[in-house]
């Protein structure tokens, strides 16, 4: 009789896990598929809106700590704003984040590592931002301001708020570009939902955040931009320079899209707001 029922509650057993397997791997009734973007009216997925970052990877774009600015000096207990930026206080202190570099490492050759942080040590005075150039690629797509995508069946184009910035995506390849400049040159393709920018022909003279991240001319970066819901482009970079890195490294994240009913750009052309930085000391009298 004791041998029966523990058979019987052993076949009890499989047939609930049995049960349970098969629910776990059957579809959900009414389960949403992928999502698939409202299409342009060339039939790819529609890019157009507003978008900007979430994230404070403009100050750096690996995972970092709080720190107390972005140009320190030594302290009795540790570093301490540097003179220059200590009349900011909190509110020129750098805000934690968790990267957006995939496995936070950035494979520097030696002696670009040794560069990358005499670019930090020197970022009151070498960071482009500061001084208001073009903040290249990727860059310009986390910086802490909306960009907009005007999209047609002919063409692809990003309008920045940062300093006017604007790229073109060439959707059939124009060939070499005819030099190197900040925002360089930028041919895109679709392959699916996604919208994929191959851009070369950079200068050398942009940063990827506040932190000294820096490239050679010889950077070349591969875009890939996917609607993943009705309010989120998910937006990845893969980057190459064997100039200054052993291999090719990538970042990712959400781009989101701004929802106010009244959106839309606004200038923030900031050259001039630079003026008295860059050419105040040869006023016939310099302000104190």
């Amino acid at each position: 009789m004791r041998q029966r029922i523990h058979l019987a509650l052993a076949a009890a057993a499989g047939a609930a896990a049995m049960a349970l397997f098969s629910f776990a791997i059957a579809p959900i009734a009414g389960q949403a598929p992928a999502y698939r973007a409202p299409r342009a009216p060339d039939g790819h997925p529609d890019l157009n809106g507003v978008w900007q970052a979430l994230n404070t990877a403009n100050y750096d774009i690996q995972m970092h700590v709080a720190r107390p600015a972005m140009a320190t000096r030594p302290g009795p207990f540790g570093p301490v704003p540097a003179r220059e930026v200590l009349a900011l206080g909190a509110v020129g202190a750098v805000p934690p984040g968790m990267g957006i570099v995939e496995g936070n490492v950035i494979p520097y050759r030696p002696a670009a590592a040794e560069q990358k942080k005499k670019n930090l040590d020197g970022w009151l005075t070498l960071d482009p931002e500061i001084k208001c150039y073009l903040p290249g690629v990727p860059r310009a797509t986390y910086m802490p301001y909306p960009f907009q995508i005007l999209q047609s069946s002919r063409a692809i184009f990003i309008a920045y708020e940062y300093a006017g910035a604007t790229r073109n995506f060439y959707l059939q390849d124009p060939g070499a570009a005819p030099g190197d400049s900040w925002m360089g040159q930028s041919v895109g393709r679709w392959e699916g939902e996604t919208l994929v920018v191959d851009a070369t022909a950079f200068n050398d003279r942009t940063w990827f955040d506040r932190s000294g991240n820096f490239h050679s001319d010889q950077l070349h970066v591969v875009e890939r931009y996917t609607r993943t819901s009705p309010e989120i482009i998910s937006y990845e970079a893969t980057i190459e320079d064997p100039q200054v890195f052993t291999r090719p490294w990538k970042i990712s994240m959400p781009l989101y899209r701004r929802q106010e009913k009244n959106v839309q750009l606004m200038d923030f052309k900031c050259v001039e707001f630079v003026e008295e930085l860059l050419y105040g000391q040869w006023r016939k009298n310099p302000l104190r």
